[in-house]
């Protein structure tokens, strides 16, 4: 048997792989933090031999909650991905027991979303008669950071503003976004059209893309959550952070949204800004307004579960909703997707994934819609 994880977004560490039966794995931190709990790597060697891999460190993880009730994921072909059933997690352990069909088989924490994939998106985009692409500044390492503006500018347009992926690991922000663009730049989608008419839409698909290449769960190349970055970003270590809010106080921002995923809560939730200073009555009515759209477009999405008030604290501007309901007093969201399934509408086979995401972010424009025609 070989293990293999040098490739885009491969992260494990290898203990021992001598016994099938006792294969010993580490989940490897962020390359300049200590956050962990992505994985993804490659298996040969081992078709129709029953093999038990054990993460000896789970319990380290940057969200051991996360563990409980989720399933790792596996693929064949990079393409189909699916949920292993006997994943377990017990005495600080996460234990994955699988016997694979093929001579070579992929496993990951989520479903991953490649750079190539992330380029792709992009030059679909760029075909649309509807959008353009072009590039805020370089990341730590010299990566674009790419922007898709969607719709042109004029004075009846609002500026809406949709970022993703600020923490690299949460691969479904990405997906959601490819299923937002497919429908935005469809144009015989009549809400896809009428949005385009209301609004100039600034897409940011990966705003993470050195610490999505390296593999990280939370930070970019310098070790730096960029989540935690708006309210004093430095243009050196958190130049992603740097650069969106240049551009958006050059646009100003009428609606903002922000893609994660969350490890531990099994639901679709809204992290919302009442808590921010300075949160109106007519934010208040704006933000309900928009919540109650999503809520009518996708039955996967919910507001009976999510985080509890105060859970931010004294971090609560350093986030970027938090920062932009602050800053251009509109509504500001993070939107939050599971890691394991949603357990509203659960499925056995792929639990939350790519495909779900993608069709989330297509429902999200009923929701852009309704606000943007209510605002």
């Amino acid at each position: 048997m070989k293990i293999s994880h040098n490739f885009d977004a491969g992260a494990i560490e290898v203990v021992s792989i001598a016994d099938p039966q006792d294969v010993r794995l580490r989940l490897r931190a962020d390359n300049a933090a200590e956050f962990r709990q992505w994985f993804y790597f490659r298996l040969q060697e081992a078709a129709g031999v029953r093999v038990r891999m054990v993460f000896e460190n789970a319990a380290e993880a940057a969200y051991p909650d996360g563990w409980p009730g989720y399933r790792c994921v596996a693929s064949y072909d990079r393409r189909n991905w699916f949920r292993v059933p006997a994943t377990r997690f017990e005495d600080g352990r996460l234990i994955v027991e699988h016997t694979p069909e093929r001579n070579s088989v992929y496993y990951a924490y989520f479903e991953p979303y490649s750079y190539e994939r992330h380029l792709d998106l992009l030059g679909w985009a760029e075909m649309s008669p509807f959008a353009q692409v072009d590039c805020l500044g370089s990341t730590v390492e010299g990566r674009d950071l790419d922007r898709i503006t969607v719709g042109r500018m004029a004075p009846e347009r609002k500026p809406v503003w949709i970022i993703a992926r600020q923490h690299p690991g949460e691969t479904m922000a990405e997906w959601f976004i490819e299923g937002l663009l497919e429908r935005l730049l469809d144009a015989s989608d009549p809400v896809a059209r009428r949005i385009r008419e209301h609004a100039v839409l600034y897409i940011v698909p990966n705003m993470n893309p050195d610490g999505a290449v390296h593999g990280n769960l939370r930070t970019n190349a310098a070790g730096r959550n960029l989540n935690r970055e708006w309210r004093a970003q430095d243009a050196q270590a958190s130049p992603e952070v740097f650069h969106v809010q240049r551009a958006m106080e050059n646009t100003g921002c009428a609606l903002f949204l922000d893609i994660h995923g969350d490890e531990a809560l099994p639901y679709v939730f809204f992290s919302t800004a009442e808590e921010v200073p300075g949160f109106t009555e007519e934010m208040a009515t704006q933000q309900a307004r928009l919540v109650a759209a999503l809520c009518a477009a996708s039955p996967d999405f919910q507001t009976e579960q999510g985080y509890k008030p105060g859970r931010f604290g004294e971090e609560l501007l350093t986030l970027a909703s938090k920062w932009v309901a602050h800053r251009f007093g509109c509504v500001s969201l993070t939107l939050e997707m599971p890691f394991k399934d949603n357990a509203n509408l659960p499925d056995g086979l792929s639990g939350w994934n790519g495909a779900r995401s993608k069709r989330l972010g297509g429902a999200m424009l009923n929701a852009v819609l309704a606000h943007l025609e209510g605002a």
